[in-house]
């Protein structure tokens, strides 16, 4: 479950949230070892706030040879916070003088642009290729723009006539007609989104038709658009984050009153998330380990949790399937289906095991619910009525049991069903 921090983001919009090289450099060093041409030959689109403040920029650029990419693209976002204003590797900066370029009272550049590299040599003639080469190219065509010559490589973004942020989207915006162009000669787009916007990217990412990455929220699994094509096995989840929580930097606007934020010694304003995952069709070998498991009756005897050590595993009330608390608790010699949590993807191997679908309504058609509970009402652990009827837990994975912990729903003869958490319905694939 997210944390506070992207439940305050995802409610005020604010959900400009910067990964860190480090992270990106796990990932992607995943898809490499796996297959080191994966990025050979091919146009890599980096939607973002800004090139210079993404590390996502910083990294691909200085990779550009070692990966073999035939282009690197890059967009800024002309709504940013932080466009144009937080830069070490200053696009925008006289190198000659001290120059500010005032717009409104915080002396910012709100102009968008794109950044289109298709070599990445000794610039700047000091015998190293290194970022430092990308920046000395870039403020060479940015001087060009200045003299009203034209640059192969840098352009301003001018969004689409009067955006309306409906049909029609600001500069840089990815669902702008300029992104959306260069997204069509892309073959691969890696980047973290705004998670407001989640399920809109993914498909503006068309995964069936290119390479993607992109960072989102572990819940967004569930979502009905996102669910069958993990399903079918056209996107996955990430090699290098299976748990906890990751730092990621803001924009000097953002607030810190929540745990896990911090500001470093040069002003830099970081939060930690927690649940956040990558989203892939890009391979890697952690996807295709199989999951070392014991049998039901060691489980039984020897698991590490409380809750199946001693118990017998139970079935559903309203699914012809069995409850798995734990992914390390799922049986080896059970062939019938199982429902596991939703991090049970973490280790997700497509040769051992088939998804069947979920709990989330609308999505579980090869595993029909049996039952339903509209003459049922909710209740608290203190026997207090919630006001909510049984129809609110309607297709949920229900097991006869009261933990003493969560609400259940009881009828009129006393029989009590409480929910499981969101479950994912599995089977073991034969050998």
């Amino acid at each position: 479950m997210a944390n506070k921090n992207l439940t305050k983001a995802k409610q005020a919009k604010k959900d400009e949230f910067y990964t860190q090289w480090v992270d990106i450099e796990k990932e992607v060093n995943a898809y490499i070892e796996f297959n080191k041409n994966v990025f050979n030959g091919k146009t890599l689109l980096l939607p973002a706030d800004d090139p210079f403040e993404s590390n996502f920029f910083k990294f691909f650029a200085t990779h550009f040879n070692d990966y073999g990419l035939k282009k690197l693209i890059a967009t800024s976002y002309d709504p940013s916070p932080i466009v144009n204003t937080q830069l070490e590797l200053s696009l925008f900066a006289d190198t000659n003088q001290t120059r500010e370029i005032e717009q409104g009272e915080n002396h910012r550049i709100s102009k968008a642009y794109r950044i289109e590299l298709t070599d990445v040599s000794d610039f700047d003639s000091d015998g190293r290729i290194n970022i430092e080469d990308v920046e000395a190219k870039l403020l060479s065509e940015k001087r060009k723009l200045d003299l009203g010559k034209k640059s192969d490589i840098l352009a301003y973004l001018t969004g689409d006539k009067n955006p309306d942020v409906k049909h029609r989207f600001s500069a840089g915006d990815f669902r702008s007609k300029e992104v959306t162009r260069l997204r069509d000669e892309a073959d691969v787009v890696i980047t973290n989104p705004p998670f407001s916007l989640f399920r809109e990217f993914l498909t503006w990412v068309e995964p069936d038709i290119r390479l993607f990455s992109i960072i989102g929220n572990v819940n967004s699994i569930t979502y009905k658009s996102v669910f069958p094509l993990i399903q079918d096995n056209e996107i996955w989840l990430g090699e290098s984050i299976h748990s906890g929580d990751r730092e990621f930097k803001v924009p000097d606007t953002y607030p810190l009153d929540a745990t896990g934020t911090r500001v470093d010694d040069k002003g830099n304003r970081f939060i930690r998330v927690k649940g956040v995952r990558w989203f892939t069709n890009i391979n890697h070998g952690r996807r295709h380990q199989p999951l070392a498991l014991m049998t039901m009756a060691d489980n039984i005897k020897f698991s590490k949790h409380k809750e199946v050590q001693g118990h017998e595993y139970s079935r559903y009330d309203n699914y012809d399937a069995i409850e798995i608390p734990y992914t390390d608790a799922i049986p080896s010699d059970f062939n019938g289906i199982m429902g596991v949590p939703i991090t049970f993807l973490d280790k997700y191997n497509p040769d051992q095991f088939e998804i069947l679908g979920s709990t989330q309504r609308g999505t579980h058609d090869r595993v029909p619910d049996t039952k339903k509970y509209d003459d049922y009402w909710e209740m608290k652990q203190n026997g207090e009525l919630t006001g909510s009827s049984g129809g609110k837990t309607n297709e949920n994975a229900n097991l006869c049991q009261n933990d003493g912990k969560k609400n259940y729903f009881v009828n009129k003869s006393g029989r009590i069903v409480q929910s499981a958490y969101q479950r994912i319905f599995i089977r073991r694939k034969c050998s």
